[in-house]
Order: structure tokens, then C-alpha cells, then sequence
């Protein structure tokens, strides 16, 4: 595996082999989605984001995860349609992911163990847990899922 998290291979939503580094961004939100969560509506957020940021070099890239609650129970073509339908999201979504445990993706864990969260626990305890990164793929902060994208505007700019 890549000491850089923007080189881990990723796959995008619609099945194509990918990394971060080819959305070549300036600063990186990843984050970890549910459609049928208490925050879904955090994607409403996450697109405003992406749209008033997009041209500045912010890329917002979503990773569906079914490990809480079961609230992302559908398939790739089913989370698409619905994050299209109901949020109008357009920036990336990448295949369902584990994010926690043995079979957690490698992204994941790099971005775990970069910016661990409270007292130090690498685990992710809920959907939308939010890791910003900088153009180097160095995890600058780890956000809770209780805090809305609006609330990252400042770390955010302070990148581009």
C-alpha cells in the first residue's frame, strides 16, 4: 500500500479503478455515507460544498457504508439514484466501503491512523464521519458526524 492516501486505489460508484490523486484536488473531504441515516441530509451540505468550492480545488468524495445500523443497504446503482435524486449530489461517490474492522478498505485505515478520533480511537463510530485533507493527502483534521459541512467552511478555505 502508498504512504500517500490520495494514491490507495479506490473504486468509483460506477465500478472504474481509481485513487484520489487523479480528482487532483487542492484539499480533500472524505467521507464515509449512509442513505438511510438520522444525517443523510448531510448531503446536502456536502454538495453546497462541493459546488461553491469545486473551482477552488476542493474535492468532496463519498464512501457509502452499510457497518452502521444497516442504513446503506442498497447497491451501487441504487445509492447513486438515490444521492442524485434526493440531494442532487455531483461530486464523486465510490463503491460501498467497510471502514472499520479486518476487511476495512485501505483508505480507511490510512485515514484512521492519521487522525484518530476521540481519546485516540482509530475506530469511526457513525456515518458521516468527515477526515479533510491537504493537497499532499495529509489528513489535516477529523470531524465528528454530528458536525454539518457548513461548519468545515473555515478549515476548508484555509486550504484553497
Amino acid at each position: 500500500m502508498s504512504d500517500n492516501i490520495l494514491q490507495i486505489p479506490c473504486t468509483t460508484i460506477s465500478g472504474e479503478e481509481t485513487s484520489l490523486a487523479a480528482l487532483q484536488g487542492k484539499a480533500y473531504l472524505v467521507v464515509n455515507t449512509a442513505s438511510k441515516c438520522g444525517m443523510t441530509p448531510q448531503y446536502k451540505g456536502l454538495e453546497a460544498l462541493h459546488q461553491e468550492y469545486a473551482e477552488r480545488g476542493l474535492r468532496v468524495a463519498g464512501f457509502p457504508c452499510n457497518q452502521f445500523g444497516s442504513q446503506e443497504p442498497g447497491d451501487e446503482a441504487q445509492i447513486s439514484e438515490f444521492c442524485e435524486v434526493n440531494y442532487g449530489v455531483s461530486f464523486p461517490l465510490f463503491s460501498k466501503v467497510k471502514v472499520n474492522g479486518a476487511d476495512a478498505h485501505p483508505l480507511f485505515v490510512a485515514l484512521k491512523k492519521a487522525a484518530p478520533g476521540l481519546l485516540g480511537s482509530e475506530s469511526i463510530k457513525w456515518n458521516f464521519t468527515k477526515f479533510l485533507l491537504d493537497d499532499q493527502g495529509r489528513v489535516v483534521k477529523r470531524y465528528a458526524p454530528t458536525l454539518t459541512p457548513d461548519e468545515l467552511r473555515k478549515d476548508v478555505e484555509g486550504l484553497l
